[in-house]
């Protein structure tokens, strides 16, 4: 009798469609010597009826194959030293943010889709080490094209086959007064408007008007636009459409993709057709690294237990989170939408911020649920050791504090194999001081890549050799750096109020407290098993989670957290909020932007503006005080391993090249 092999969840094929070897116009990196490139393709194969996956919303109505298996295929593309002997035999994922690689900024180089060239590899912070750098496609909303990597994943269909319609939500809104069309997520499944519902509103807490169906019109089932045709959209007007759409995609398959395809790297000797694992026997140790959207869905695949494979081993040992906030993803529901992202003026209707926040297993006050990222993994014993690390805009415009506390706000103690921190100051991302965009002010040019990379050295030594990490750093309301926001019935938002943040008045500065508030929403009674049926949901009346920011000093920088030497010793202030301009939703909050207000330069100009901030001059007195001010903070990041010996020398030769009280 033929036996056959024990069905499992894997990659059943992997085609290596393109070699460059070696990359980088030959580049040799230290030691560890060249580095080749793989592009292709990955195709994988999951049971729905194992408990691991049965739980990826709608996977029972998705098609299967042959052997009752339900199928998926990615892009995926691998960095690898030429002589896999020759490096570090530690992998490192970089899950890609909406198909695209967003590692150059961290790698110290310029990154991008398909780099190639020498110059392309910079410093390469990650090849000088020998890591093997892999990725692979997740999002099934990523667009094709500019070599983004994208997966494949069926469409859900009822039992008999028909299609399947729900309502479908969209948030829309343009900086522009020229755009006339808007395409939906899902196609409509009817062109009748009627039963739809379009609205606007100028501001975010505004009454919403209704849009009447004479005034718009869907154009297909893929795009909608005002009427009479060619009227545009309101600049920076927020109109929201409910519509009944159709063939929702089985979203949920892309945890399961980046499961299967570190579990082969890690594991496999070959796929099913005996095509070799390029790195098989050489992975030792893995990590990823994620940048804001993919940050959230990493925070999901821990909590829906992804990080065990389907042989239950440990798929990744180390995360290093990036700009994930208090969030998920909202990925694994039925018309899921991964791209979209909320912040303190957009998308706050999406199943992004659902309990469970923190890693701990909690009881929800408000719904009675319990749940926690890490209960999965630690019922499994495969968590990974975490870094969660994020900006101030994502303690205002996410409430990230939320992942270290209780639903009542207190503090929690630091979990095993957790730890984390606040960039202080910073913006979502590193903006251009010269530039306002549509806010009030220029934005914060805080770079955190120094401190991430730092961190991820001692993540590294807390995986492969057990050296403890550095204490997390952050916001406590127990050691008095904290400040708690106030709730605004009935609105999106709250506020922090300006007394309590030590927040100083300053000239030409507009403050006003906006802050996004975390809501208990009922999006009905299926929401637990992916599949949405209010939508949107209400907030009237709706419980809110507390959440906080770190207090400032009397600068208006933040006083918790890791404070690089643009925040301790600081020519301006920086922050992780802003708020829109006129013309553009005015004081509504200004999304991923922070500021960077400028001191004044002499006590003169700061009587002369009546700024309550002391002035450079007043500072460091001369160009040689404030060399001196950035070298005693760089070299103290560096004793507190916030910064690697060479990014604080940067540092230190910035400041003397720099034009500060010259």
């Amino acid at each position: 009798m033929l036996t056959l092999p024990t069905v499992q969840a894997r990659i059943v094929r992997i085609e290596i469609t393109s070699v460059q070897s070696p990359t980088f116009e030959g580049k040799v990196f230290g030691k560890v010597g060249a580095y080749e490139k793989l592009r292709g393709k990955a195709y994988g194969e999951v049971d729905p009826s194992l408990p691991q996956n049965a739980l990826i919303t709608d996977i029972a109505l998705a098609p299967r194959n042959a052997r009752g298996m339900v199928e998926y295929s990615m892009d995926i593309y691998l960095l690898k030293p030429l002589k896999l002997s020759q490096g570090n035999h530690k992998l490192f994922l970089e899950v890609n943010n909406r198909g695209s690689k967003l590692f150059g900024g961290f790698n110290n180089s310029s990154g991008g889709n398909d780099p190639t060239t020498a110059a392309q590899a910079g410093e390469a912070f990650l090849m000088n080490q020998g890591y093997t750098l892999a990725w692979n496609g997740w999002d099934m909303a990523a667009s094709p094209g500019n070599n983004n990597l994208t997966v494949s994943a069926p469409v859900a269909t009822n039992p008999d086959g028909s299609p399947i319609t729900g309502p479908a939500y969209e948030y829309i809104s343009f900086e522009n007064a020229t755009t006339q069309t808007f395409t939906l997520a899902y196609p409509a499944a009817t062109l009748n408007p009627v039963g739809a519902t379009l609205t606007v509103r100028q501001r975010l807490n505004d009454a919403p008007t209704p849009v009447p169906t004479t005034g718009w019109e869907f154009v297909n089932e893929r795009t909608i636009r005002l009427l009479p045709a060619g009227t545009a959209f309101q600049q920076s007007a927020v109109y929201e459409l409910t519509y009944t759409a159709k063939n929702p995609v089985v979203a949920g398959l892309g945890f399961a993709a980046t499961r299967d395809f570190v579990s082969f790297l890690r594991y496999a000797k070959a796929d099913d057709l005996g095509h070799p694992n390029p790195l098989a026997d050489d992975v030792r140790y893995t990590f990823s690294y994620a940048l804001s959207q993919p940050a959230r869905y990493l925070n999901d695949f821990q909590t829906l237990g992804f990080n065990a494979d389907e042989q239950g081993r440990r798929v990744l040992d180390g995360i290093e989170n990036w700009l994930g906030g208090g969030s998920g993803i909202g990925l694994n529901f039925r018309f899921a939408q991964p791209s979209r992202t909320e912040r303190n003026r957009q998308n706050h209707l999406y199943p992004e911020a659902l309990f469970p926040f923190a890693y701990p297993v909690l009881t929800d006050p408000l719904t009675g649920q319990t749940a926690g990222r890490s209960a999965r993994c630690t019922a499994a014993g495969t968590c990974p050791k975490v870094f969660e690390i994020n900006s101030a805009n994502e303690y205002w415009v996410k409430a990230a504090s939320l992942l270290h506390t209780d639903l009542q706000g207190n503090d929690l103690p630091d979990p095993a194999n957790v730890r984390f921190f606040l960039i202080s100051g910073a913006q979502h991302g590193t903006g251009d001081a010269r530039n306002r965009g549509v806010c009030q002010q220029c934005q914060n040019p805080t770079n955190a890549e120094p401190a991430l990379r730092a961190l991820f050295m001692a993540l590294d030594q807390w995986v492969t050799q057990g050296v403890a990490p550095p204490k997390s750093r952050i916001p406590r309301r127990s050691d008095g750096t904290a400040v708690l926001a106030v709730a605004q019935p009935g609105a999106f938002t709250g506020t922090v109020p300006q007394a309590a943040l030590g927040w100083p008045s300053i000239p030409g500065v507009t403050y006003n407290g906006l802050i996004t508030t975390r809501y208990q929403l009922d999006f009905g009674p299926s929401l637990s098993k992916g599949i949405i049926t209010q939508y949107p949901p209400t907030i009237a009346g709706w419980p809110v989670y507390p959440n906080f920011v770190s207090k400032v000093d009397a600068d208006g920088n933040e006083v918790a957290g890791i404070r690089l030497p643009i925040v301790a010793a600081p020519v301006a202030t920086t922050t992780g909020w802003s708020l829109r301009r006129a013309g553009f939703g005015e004081n509504d909050g200004c999304e991923a932007a922070g500021q960077y207000i400028p001191f004044p330069l002499t006590s003169a100009d700061r009587l002369a503006t009546h700024d309550l901030r002391r002035s450079v001059q007043e500072r460091y007195r001369t160009h040689a005080g404030y060399v001196e001010a950035v070298t005693k903070v760089a070299k103290q990041l560096v004793k507190q391993r916030f910064l690697l010996e060479q990014d604080a020398q940067k540092y230190i030769l910035e400041a003397e090249a720099s034009s500060v009280l010259k």
